[in-house]
């Protein structure tokens, strides 16, 4: 059974309680049923993390692609956070573990802040996915199967 991951970054440990307004009521104990689901119609094994540092987020890309490279593992859903608008070092990590992403925003970022209509990690990632609240979680993994046609 081939895994896919999904990777979280800072402070979307708060869903539920950050900006419900922006972010809709859903803890990211929801998101990961929803997940998981996903997997199960997939015949997927469900690898979901969440961390609030840069370099632990690059690890996982690293360890991500090893993953890939060795046929255990599909790729992997990233949903960056801020660094999506920051970090050149996940863009780097992206493409030079090799592993397939789809870049995740839970928010449409295109209808806020303009400093959030840049992200550093689309031009490495295989696709970008914004506005469908906690619903394009399962529609990434769903995206996931079907460019790497897993």
């Amino acid at each position: 059974m081939k895994t896919v991951f999904v990777f979280n970054g800072p402070n979307l440990n708060l869903l539920g309680t950050r900006e419900p307004a922006v972010y809709g009521a859903a803890t990211l104990a929801d998101v990961q049923r929803l997940c998981e689901a996903a997997c199960a119609r997939h015949g997927l094994a469900l690898d979901f993390r969440q961390t609030n540092h840069e370099g632990v987020l690059v690890d996982w890309l690293h360890e991500a692609g090893r993953a890939q490279a060795a046929g255990t593992a599909v790729g992997a859903v990233l949903n960056a956070g801020a660094y999506t608008h920051t970090s050149v070092a996940l863009h780097d990590a992206i493409k030079g573990a090799g592993v397939t992403v789809i870049e995740l925003h839970i928010s449409n970022v295109h209808a806020r802040e303009a400093f959030r209509h840049h992200s550093f990690i689309a031009p490495a990632a295989r696709a970008v996915m914004a506005g469908f609240g906690v619903h394009g979680y399962p529609l990434a993994i769903d995206g996931l199967m079907a460019v790497t046609a897993g």
